[in-house]
């Protein structure tokens, strides 16, 4: 632990989303200290015995309220801090009924937890936006590598989760923009692909979804798709060298590993959990089995607009500005399996 930081308090909105824990155990595992938001602090003691497994709590976890679709909570929840990692934002596991229940809460959020941070006099926010920023609504066909300087087109017919990161993070470096020159504040943003890495407790969020349907087998084989994926815990200390690096301030961060497949990630899993009753489906389906199983199944149905799509993404200016160096496919997918079957979700 780095007993400098002690004086120093971070703020992370999101507290008990998959990201934000892990952001939080980090920052603790440094020396910070952190004041974490939810929608309610009924789910605070929760939080706190998972996080004292792995790492020191003691008194520098502060739990406050804070609602992304509520101007209330949110200058008390800022106050006295020096940084805001706003990592909270809508990740669905079912397609909503109208995009604007994602849109809404994603951009409107930002924009409340910037306002209050830069009357607060905070220094720097980092934001958690998604590759579904940088990406979608291009040819995806492997001709050409994509990076910070290129921005999803929500025009062309980009889905609702897709569109809610693009226009939260536009928002977000809009609004920055704006701010007159005494209320400016330095703004980050790190862009990660599909999340895989240790669940800390049973709720494991839409991430989760790929490992677990493939280990309890509720898929009949792998279609055609593939992420660009990345380990939570880089994508936490992602997080952290944003906030710390002078370097990093008004640049967006890739935080991704090069594109693989579902076959891809099912071979792993195969090879670590077959001994252990675990039949992993490794056949090769067409995309019109997905399209049918979408119908009953409304998380695959969250997929099938990447069938046949790539992920192609530079991370190089992850490594060299923040000295970023990400886990590979395997640690990240076996961590994965290994945690929600601890944790008893398989």
């Amino acid at each position: 632990m780095t007993t400098t930081n002690a004086s120093t308090t971070v703020l992370v909105t999101g507290a008990t989303g998959f990201v934000g824990m892990h952001c939080i155990r980090e920052l603790l595992g440094e020396g910070y200290r952190v004041r974490g938001t939810l929608r309610t602090v009924a789910r605070g003691e929760g939080l706190r015995a998972t996080l004292a497994k792995s790492v020191e709590v003691g008194d520098r976890l502060e739990l406050v309220a804070a609602d992304l679709m509520k101007d209330e909570g949110w200058d008390e929840a800022v106050r006295g801090c020096d940084h805001v990692l706003h990592v909270a934002s809508p990740v669905p596991r079912t397609p909503p009924t109208h995009e604007d229940e994602i849109i809404v809460p994603a951009r409107e959020g930002t924009l409340r937890v910037l306002r209050a941070a830069s009357k607060a006099g905070v220094k720097r926010v980092v934001l958690t936006s998604s590759v579904a920023a940088v990406l979608y609504g291009h040819a995806r066909d492997g001709s050409r590598v994509y990076d910070e300087s290129d921005w999803s087109i929500v025009e062309n017919g980009v889905a609702a989760y897709e569109k809610s990161k693009t226009l939260a993070e536009r928002a977000a470096w809009d609004l920055v923009e704006a701010l007159p020159e005494g209320e400016r504040i330095e703004l980050v943003t790190i862009n990660p692909g599909l999340v895989l890495g240790p669940v800390l407790d049973e709720d494991y969020g839409t991430s989760g979804e790929l490992v677990r349907k493939l280990l309890k087998r509720e898929l009949p084989g792998c279609p055609d798709v593939g992420w660009a994926m990345v380990d939570v815990r880089d994508v936490a200390s992602a997080h952290l060298a944003a906030m710390t690096t002078p370097e990093a301030a008004g640049k967006r961060f890739v935080c991704a590993i090069e594109h693989a497949s579902m076959l891809d990630v099912a071979k792993i899993l195969d090879r670590h959990f077959r001994d252990r009753g675990y039949r992993v489906p490794l056949r090769r389906v067409p995309g019109w089995l997905l399209r049918l199983v979408s119908i009953f199944d409304k998380t695959a149905k969250l997929a099938v607009p990447e069938l046949g799509k790539r992920q192609d993404l530079s991370n190089a200016r992850a490594r060299e500005v923040l000295g970023w160096k990400p886990r590979g496919l395997e640690e990240m997918v076996v961590a994965m399996g290994e945690s929600l079957i601890a944790n008893g979700v398989v």
